[in-house]
């Protein structure tokens, strides 16, 4: 039995993987048909025809849309990431044909997406102009996501507790100093640098709940024997964390990397440093790859350039 279903899985036709991995991404069958130029028919009939001889539900019928058996579920995993290598083998053969520079999507959390992945992007654009970048800046549990969906190629981030750290390439990369970012004028620099207790009363600008940095400020105050402060606004957007910033009292944690680039003209003319009176810090992030995964030549270079710069940092 186990060499048969072997053999039947070897043999899985690529119209076959692109509706597994279709049906699982959507949830509907018409959407996921749709998507793999097939009729809604043609798509019922093929996945009816992989379960009778696969001899078990692939997706079960919820109110919600087709959902993923466990099986179904294992099966679309690996489906998804042969999608991946077989586009990546598409856009490898193009790159080779016509000369162009190759294809690379990565991430990062904010804090390394400016201090160490935007600089060597500059870089590997200016020895390769032609090469494809994409950067998406989100929290570490999306980026990780994204990852396991074959959807990036590298990212710079944490990897999220419910996560089995067998699917992936892991290399420490450094910790973040965490700084508080204020508006010019504002009460508290004259007294700088300030103790974390002082500004329990003030208005704080936070990522959402979990979030390292706020965590590190929520620490920082129960070290203090008080509370989280009771005055947030809770956001991510750095527009949106300046607007709140120019007209207010407020302060807001961020790493000193992205700090560092918000006091670089023209922003800096509006905002300023406030000086804490301890070191700040959250856990390291990680280089993180799928395991298993190919990427290009281009996304290897990249990741080289990012690597040598976090070890000579």
């Amino acid at each position: 039995m186990v060499c048969a279903m072997s053999e039947l899985l070897r043999n899985l036709r690529p119209a076959q993987i692109r509706l597994i991995a279709a049906i699982a991404e959507h949830g509907q069958l018409q959407v996921a048909a749709t998507a793999c130029r097939m009729t809604q028919p043609g798509a019922s009939r093929m996945l009816a025809e992989l379960e009778r001889a696969i001899g078990a539900r692939l997706f079960q019928r919820t109110p919600k849309g087709m959902e993923p058996t466990p099986t179904g579920a294992l099966l679309a995993q690996h489906a998804r990431r042969i999608e991946h290598d077989l586009r990546r083998m598409a856009e490898d053969f193009d790159d080779l044909h016509s000369g162009l520079g190759g294809t690379v999507r990565v991430g990062a959390v904010t804090g390394p997406a400016l201090g160490q992945l935007v600089p060597q992007v500059q870089r590997l654009k200016a020895l390769s102009s032609s090469v494809d970048i994409s950067i998406e800046v989100a929290p570490s549990v999306a980026l990780v996501q994204a990852l396991e969906r074959g959807e990036l190629d590298f990212a710079l981030a944490r990897l999220p507790p419910q996560v089995n750290e067998r699917d992936f390439i892991l290399e420490p990369a450094r910790d973040e100093i965490v700084q508080l970012l204020v508006r010019e004028g504002h009460p508290k620099l004259g007294r700088s640098p300030v103790a974390i207790a002082d500004l329990h009363g003030t208005r704080w600008i936070l990522q959402q709940r979990g979030a390292p940095i706020r965590a590190a400020i929520e620490t920082a105050f129960h070290d203090e024997g008080m509370t989280s402060p009771p005055d947030v606004i809770t956001t991510s957007s750095l527009l949106a964390i300046i607007a709140l910033l120019k007209d207010s009292d407020a302060v807001a944690p961020m790493s000193q990397e992205v700090i560092d680039l918000m006091l670089e003209p023209p922003v800096s003319a509006e905002l300023r440093r406030l000086q804490l009176n301890r070191l700040l810090t959250v856990e390291p992030y990680l280089i993180i790859q799928a395991r298993g995964r190919h990427i290009s030549k281009a996304a290897e270079r990249l990741l080289g350039m990012v690597q040598e710069s976090i070890r000579s940092f």
